[in-house]
């Protein structure tokens, strides 16, 4: 969850912090639920933001970029939208707790995962599996030409 200092920069960490006059909110009619209320006030917000306004070191920008390359428009722009409430204000709230999470997500180094050998027993459990499916299905044959040592 964001922390809004001031109404001014939303902080995401102590070494991340979203400028909040990098926020561009657009505000549409909303689809859904809210009868005569969706007809008549713009409670869908779309909320844009460009990664290199991000107040954080290259490093990490260069991660999160790496990681949300997939989200960017042609000019760079994280496009977010949230019409999941009936007020405007909530939804704006929404989208900048999606924009935080997404962001401190993406600001994370995954760790690699170190490749480990089968146990023997593993190996002999495998294999003991096999010769079982094997038996199995060689007597659902009906033409058995069995030849008996």
């Amino acid at each position: 969850m964001a922390v809004l200092l001031f109404m001014e920069d939303i902080i995401l960490n102590s070494k991340i912090t979203i400028p909040s006059t990098s926020l561009t909110f657009k505000f549409s009619r909303s689809s859904g639920k809210g009868g005569q209320n969706v007809n008549k006030v713009s409670t869908k917000v779309e909320l844009l933001f460009s990664i290199d306004e991000l107040r954080t070191s290259d490093e990490i920008r260069s991660i999160i970029k790496g990681k949300l390359r997939n989200r960017f428009d042609s000019e760079g722009i994280v496009r977010i939208v949230s019409q999941e409430s009936r007020s405007q204000w909530q939804n704006k709230r929404i989208a900048i707790d999606k924009l935080s999470d997404m962001i401190l997500r993406a600001s994370f180094v995954d760790r690699h995962r170190v490749a480990t050998k089968p146990t023997r027993s593993s190996k002999i459990r495998r294999v003991d599996g096999k010769k079982i499916d094997s038996k199995r299905k060689e007597l659902r044959r009906k033409n058995i030409n069995r030849s008996e040592d």
